[in-house]
């Protein structure tokens, strides 16, 4: 059987914004680094996302050294630095369960921006020194930490799966959706639609098959920089999708796809009434590099 292989990475800057492609992606204890680094928020702390304001979708975010950059066709643009600022006000923030996590104020020029495009009062915040997430989820284990994502640090979906849903969306007469909707960070080919589901550990990195010679792209989140032979990932369930996935994520305009066709045959356990796509996964190895290219091993 050919390897599975990675060929999409996906880096999203600001929780719930546009996110890009890279051909390669960094890892620190919260992720990939700059994934999810910066939060809008309410003037409560409480955050902000499409699943309430879909035009957030309209909003391009992207990194550059040590910026980040927001903007909009019609609406212009504006540069955040992305470092810790020991003197920026600190905002106690919440996402989802977790909460009084304390971040830093952007500034009044992000709430301005910001609050002028989505129409409401909101705040840019960022991930600085004085920031600590545990990860809620029971895959968890100690020194597993999350940025501002919902839950965990990477959510993986293979191409197989899409190509499976469109099939069947297309069979009840709907229009395909492409994988943006579902926001993943990696995806993968090379495996069965819905393989997924079953992995509970796995290997990235570019000796992840055949026997090649140990990668020196990363290092053993216990023990320093000693060599490693790839990324180990721990699963930590199916993804519990929600009213984003029928956003377009050029547009923002919402429709009925794909929760409308997942509905018919992604439910299940833990919860029956949720409907699944792509799995959650936890980073053993804290540190690295992953590329486009690299193959996956099951653990």
């Amino acid at each position: 059987m050919p390897p599975i292989r990675i060929t999409g990475l996906f880096i999203y800057p600001v929780k719930s914004l546009r996110g890009y492609s890279v051909a390669s992606a960094e890892l620190d204890p919260f992720g990939f680094v700059g994934d999810r680094r910066f939060l809008i928020v309410d003037p409560t702390g409480k955050f902000l996302t499409q699943r309430a304001l879909p035009r957030m979708a309209l909003i391009n975010a992207r990194l550059s050294p040590g910026t980040l950059t927001i903007s909009a066709i019609g609406a212009g643009s504006i540069s955040i630095p992305t470092a810790s600022d020991p003197a920026a006000p600190l905002r106690a923030v919440s996402v989802w369960k977790s909460e009084g996590l304390q971040a830093e104020d952007c500034g009044i020029a992000a709430s301005a921006w910001l609050s002028t495009f989505l129409g409401l009062t909101c705040h840019l915040v960022r991930i600085g020194e004085k920031f600590s997430r545990a990860n809620l989820k029971s895959a968890a284990r100690t020194g597993d930490n999350v940025s501002f994502a919902d839950a965990c640090p990477f959510l993986l979906i293979s191409a197989a799966s899409l190509a499976n849903l469109n099939d069947r969306i297309q069979e009840n007469h709907g229009e395909p959706v492409p994988m943006n909707r579902f926001r993943p960070n990696l995806i993968v080919e090379g495996c069965a639609a819905f393989a997924e589901d079953t992995w509970t550990r796995i290997r990235i990195g570019p000796a992840a098959t055949g026997g090649a010679a140990p990668s020196p792209r990363s290092s053993r989140a216990e023990g320093g920089a000693a060599p490693d032979d790839g990324i180990i990932f721990r699963s930590a369930g199916k993804s519990d999708r929600c009213i984003i996935t029928t956003t377009d994520q050029l547009t923002g305009e919402r429709g009925k796809e794909p929760l409308k066709t997942l509905a018919t045959f992604r439910r299940g356990e833990p919860d029956p009434t949720a409907v699944y796509f792509g799995v959650n996964l936890i980073h053993e190895t804290k540190t690295g590099t992953l590329q486009l290219g690299d193959t996956l091993d099951l653990l």
